[in-house]
């Protein structure tokens, strides 16, 4: 079995659509639909991810099924309740003296490495951000929905792999977002999502692609093919492929008189 998860194109987060930017990324992901062989596809019910999909479908002519749990993952925390926390995340924003809801991944690093709790594929469940949050629910809801979609597909979650009741080939697709993208891989791959989260870069309209190996027969493992492919903007547009390989991260030097600190920011271009 083959699954691809493609992430929506660049957004407009305020109108939940896509940026002229995004449209265009969109595009050219279309120009590759047919290749992709998407199979049976599925999309978030957000808008920026059903623009995103939709030249891709017309472009195979094929229509996808929308599902409510494909949102981007909705859990939210309260820092109220633990204001420590805000040195987790520097950006968390006040309302009067109150902190505002926020998502839960977007960790600071260094934060992330001295609580190794995050890092663990149980231990995170009973971390300080999963106490102050619905997230340990959240998730589960989500990959309960999503071991629901495989086993209809005939792949039944297992101890931490998939019993093949019925063995296929076929292809299904996830129009989707970051935050999901990587609590779905993290359920497959048995680690915390706090560990993906803070380790991959998916750029907007990147594909990812997983497929099932069974070294023993009837035990299904996913194996990761692509990670965050954009080989499409490079094929048709160079300009924009080869600026994005290098613009999504940016390094900083930061000169002190007693050290040189490098640190990966989020790097926005054409604004």
């Amino acid at each position: 079995m083959r699954i691809l998860l493609i992430r929506h194109g660049d957004p407009d987060y305020e109108n939940d659509t896509l940026t002229e930017k995004g449209c265009r990324e969109a595009e050219l992901l279309a120009k590759r639909a047919l290749s992709l062989h998407m199979g049976k596809c599925y999309v978030s019910p957000l808008g920026r991810a059903q623009r995103t999909a939709l030249p891709s479908l017309e472009a195979a002519g094929c229509k996808a099924e929308t599902v409510e749990w494909l949102q981007e993952f909705p859990a939210k925390l309260d820092v109220n309740k633990a204001p420590e926390l805000a040195e987790a995340y520097p950006d968390i924003e006040k309302e009067g003296e109150k902190y505002r809801p926020r998502i839960v991944w977007d960790m600071a690093p260094g934060y992330l490495t001295e609580h190794e709790e995050y890092m663990d594929k149980i231990n995170w469940r009973h971390s300080l951000v999963a106490k102050c949050s619905d997230m340990e629910d959240v998730y589960d809801k989500v990959t309960k929905e999503f071991d629901t979609l495989l086993a209809k597909h005939g792949y039944v979650r297992e101890n931490g792999y998939y019993r093949v009741e019925k063995e296929s080939t076929e292809t299904i697709t996830l129009f989707c977002h970051f935050g999901l993208i990587c609590v779905l891989l993290s359920h497959l791959w048995n680690v915390s999502p706090f560990t993906l989260w803070n380790s991959f870069a998916l750029a907007p309209t990147s594909v990812t692609e997983v497929v099932t190996e069974e070294r023993k027969q009837g035990i299904a493992y996913f194996r990761g093919l692509k990670i965050g492919d954009i080989s499409h903007l490079y094929a048709g547009d160079r300009r924009h492929g080869i600026i994005f390989l290098f613009a999504f991260l940016e390094i900083f030097i930061v000169l002190s008189s007693r050290t040189i600190q490098l640190r990966l920011a989020w790097h926005k271009i054409f604004a």
